[in-house]
């Protein structure tokens, strides 16, 4: 089945239910049974029973069975944000004593809880270079359980090759855990490179709507157990009104994303030609370091890129921001606005220093016009020159 077709019909019972066509909003808590055998029998150790609120309900199993077979999962649980389900993997993988690396292009809070919590729970953590392919080999150790990849890294887009890093860390023994958000789960198949274990920041394109928080995670094999067991015992449960919101938006998201793809390119491409800019951090452009990878691992992309545009003062950059009027300034993407923000990710780093000289600002592409997009662009590059 092609994945047009599959995030249309995964997880929809419609006759099931009386025939309607999306699966109702179960609020639950409390879940009776009615007879003593029927209580004592259920104890939640099945996924796709419905014993109590926390575990999951006909709606979170809508949500969780579409995405799990987007992913090409055995199975998928919903968290309350992308952050909680980053955590939940992380933890159905790593104990005291172990040792874990990660992307040094990673999301934030994803290191932040790693130099964090984990490390408060006997957990070291090494960082390693995006580009390290195969040679992550001399950073494995006898206890390194786990390797954690983001492709490409937030905010400055390098594209890892899964395959060879998923090869030498299943030669030590160690999980490989692939953060997918980038892509939708659409536009990349981390299951068929080698990954164990998939985490997604739902609240961006599963919900694709900018108006609820999810997390998901998916795993096959002997993880699934792993990672259903941490999910109860963390607790960390999606609301039954954001898991209805992102069920829901998983069924456009074929659409949302061809046009997020087709948007973010034209964007990319116009900004590589103007003066003002340096480079544009785009795996997608033939000029990209990681575009070879990007071409054989990946169907597409997504609409989040970066543009490094030339040294800007402060003012001359708000005149530039403050003045758009179709990319809103917010921290978060894959919604169906268009938004801009300055970043810098020298804060984030310790393996390979931001040194570039310039602003980099981070661009997710909506589904406006793009011709509306470029204009509101150019408008904001005369702003920047006039204030300058």
């Amino acid at each position: 089945m092609n994945d047009d077709t599959r995030v249309v019909t995964a997880g929809r019972d419609p006759h099931g239910n009386l025939g309607v066509v999306n699966p109702p909003v179960y609020h639950a808590s409390t879940v009776l049974f009615e007879t003593l055998e029927a209580l004592q029998q259920a104890r939640g150790k099945n996924p796709r029973e419905v014993v109590y609120g926390r575990n999951g309900t006909p709606t979170t199993h809508s949500l969780q069975d579409a995405y799990a077979a987007l992913e090409g999962a055995d199975m998928a649980v919903a968290t309350g944000s992308g952050k909680a389900a980053i955590v939940t993997a992380l933890l159905a993988c790593l104990e005291a004593g172990d040792h874990l690396l990660v992307v040094d292009s990673a999301y934030l809070p994803t290191r932040s809880f790693a130099c964090g919590i984990l490390r408060s729970f006997g957990v070291e953590t090494s960082f390693y270079d995006p580009a390290a392919g195969e040679d992550i080999a001399g950073l494995m150790r006898p206890n390194t359980r786990a390797v954690y990849t983001e492709s490409p890294g937030s905010l400055t887009f390098e594209i890892q090759d899964l395959p060879a890093i998923a090869r030498v860390a299943h030669d030590r023994g160690a999980v490989i855990i692939n953060d997918n958000t980038w892509s939708g789960g659409y536009f990349l198949k981390p299951f068929e490179l080698g990954v164990d274990i998939v985490v997604q920041a739902g609240t961006k394109y599963i919900v694709g709507h900018s108006d609820a928080m999810c997390g998901l995670v998916a795993a096959r094999g002997a993880w699934c157990e792993r990672v259903w067991n941490t999910f109860l015992a963390l607790g960390n449960c999606i609301g039954p009104d954001d898991a209805y919101l992102a069920q829901r938006g998983i069924r456009t998201m074929a659409v949302r994303l061809q046009r997020h793809h087709e948007t973010g390119l034209r964007l990319a491409r116009w900004l590589s030609h103007h003066g003002d800019v340096i480079r544009v951090l785009h795996p997608g452009l033939e000029s990209d370091p990681g575009h070879a990878l990007w071409q054989r691992d990946f169907t597409g992309a997504s609409g989040l890129f970066g543009v490094l545009i030339k040294p800007t003062s402060h003012d001359a950059l708000a005149a530039m921001v403050n003045g758009l009027t179709l990319f809103g300034m917010g921290w978060s993407w894959g919604g169906y606005e268009s938004l801009l923000v300055p970043v810098d990710p020298s804060a984030s780093r310790t393996v390979v220093p931001w040194e570039e000289e310039g602003q980099l600002l981070r661009i997710h592409a909506g589904l406006e016009d793009v011709e509306d997009l470029i204009a509101d662009l150019d408008a904001a590059f005369r702003r920047r020159s006039k204030a300058s």
